[in-house]
């Protein structure tokens, strides 16, 4: 029996290790070192870091951060924030990135996704999807530049969209239900999933264990998690921590 796909999300913000709710508010929690090396001690399979700054403050990825990561990390790793160009992809791969995250990119700027597919691999590059619900759009839909441009594509839309691009693998992350350990959104999982053929990473929202399995049970092929990984209930204390091999056997 293959093993569920539980991936710790850590948010880095000007070299910090953050934590934010809805996208905003970050918190700070510590030295993001420090807490891959506890991930590592703690057997994780895999793991997503995210610089939140990087493309708001219109920078690259921080590579001296990155190698340090690199160096220290024990286990796959997928990264991104601030990619907008091949030569950034090819950077990150040679310092020991296996997934490289594309974003906003993916969306202003299609030839470069296309040309990273080409150069790489689909295996190599993932795509994200942010969604939000306002109350001007009752149904989710796509934003880019940290949530705040509405692009009026559906989820489903634009997932089949990186799909058909040649993208390896989708990361759908809800905005709305980030940090807030409110559950992942069963219904949109469910609808992207069923017409997808590559890997989709559920991100935003999980507050237990249980979560985690209606994410898989909904279709998803992967389910990460931030807040549920890093700020313990019921004073949001800063404590990493991971599940136990019999746990992610029993979800």
């Amino acid at each position: 029996m293959l093993r569920n796909r539980i991936i710790p999300s850590l948010l880095i913000s000007n070299k910090r290790l953050v934590k934010t709710k809805k996208f905003k508010n970050p918190v700070y929690l510590g030295d993001p070192i420090n807490a891959i090396k506890i991930f590592n001690e703690k057997q994780t399979d895999e793991i997503v870091v995210i610089d939140i700054t990087a493309s708001k403050n219109k920078q690259g990825p921080n590579f001296n951060l990155i190698e340090e990561i690199c160096t220290e990390c024990f286990m796959p790793i997928a990264y991104g924030g601030g990619i907008n160009s091949i030569e950034h992809i090819q950077k990150l791969i040679q310092l020991g990135v296996e997934k490289v995250i594309i974003g906003e990119t993916a969306f202003t700027n299609k030839v470069i996704l296309k040309e990273a597919i080409a150069i790489f691999g689909s295996q190599s590059i993932v795509g994200m999807i942010d969604i939000k619900t306002t109350l001007f759009n009752k149904k989710p839909h796509v934003f880019i530049k940290n949530g705040k441009i509405n692009t009026k594509k559906t989820p489903l839309e634009y997932a089949l969209e990186l799909q058909d691009l040649g993208v390896g693998e989708l990361i759908l992350q809800d905005i709305t239900r980030e940090g807030t350990r409110s559950g992942y959104p069963l219904d949109v999982i469910t609808g992207i999933s069923s017409k997808l053929e590559i890997p989709l990473i559920a991100l935003g929202g999980a507050g237990s264990k249980a979560d985690f399995t209606k994410a898989i049970q909904a279709g998803a092929s992967a389910a990460a998690a931030g807040t549920l990984f890093t700020l313990q209930p019921p004073h949001d204390a800063v404590l990493i921590k991971y599940l136990t091999n019999e746990e992610i056997k029993s979800l």
